[in-house]
């Protein structure tokens, strides 16, 4: 399957009645992405500024899940790494609490990486979890299987590092390889 008949795929598996594409995240979109992000109330929340910043200078490797007016119910943020090429990190992932549960987030993750692997190729994802997410190990767990990949974990940030104490530590993810 070409990577456009891929991501016309996930398009279709979006649930109709409420998302209906998904597509680059646009600057206009950062007051929502930011908003869904403090809904959320797992993430860890950037300044409002860094979230305009992220939709106008990551939009390529970032997506946004909208509904039939076009307004953002999730978004995926994501960045190639540098020292890595063939690597996407990914940064944040959020899903409007009204639309959870019906797939949107793993339908972000698959369409991103079509995007992605098309316009830079792709190797591997990572993203970082902290211990006792769950919701967010299984939506990693099940990108992999989907994707025939396998996944190592490593801790890449303990607790103790983060200069404002209390954080838990972020557990790497690795997954890949991928084949797209």
């Amino acid at each position: 399957m070409t990577a456009h008949a891929e991501l016309a795929h996930y398009r279709k598996t979006l649930p109709t009645t409420t998302t209906t594409h998904i597509d680059r995240p646009r600057p206009g979109d950062g007051p929502l992405l930011w908003r869904l992000a403090r809904d959320s109330r797992t993430l860890d929340l950037n300044s409002s500024y860094s979230y305009l910043l992220w939709c106008r200078d990551f939009a390529g490797t970032s997506a946004v899940a909208r509904d039939a007016s076009g307004r953002a119910v999730g978004f995926v943020s994501g960045y190639m790494r540098p020292e890595s090429p063939g690597t996407l990190f990914v940064w944040q992932i959020a899903v409007d609490e009204s639309v959870r549960g019906l797939g949107i987030a793993g339908a972000l993750l698959d369409g991103l990486s079509t995007r992605v692997a098309a316009e830079y190729g792709l190797k591997s994802l990572e993203t970082t979890i902290s211990p006792g997410n769950l919701a967010s190990e299984r939506l990693f767990d099940s990108y992999a299987t989907r994707h025939g990949a396998t996944v190592t974990r490593e801790v890449l940030f303990a607790g103790a590092e983060f200069p404002d104490g209390g954080h838990d530590p972020e557990v790497l993810h690795r997954i890949g390889p991928l084949h797209f």
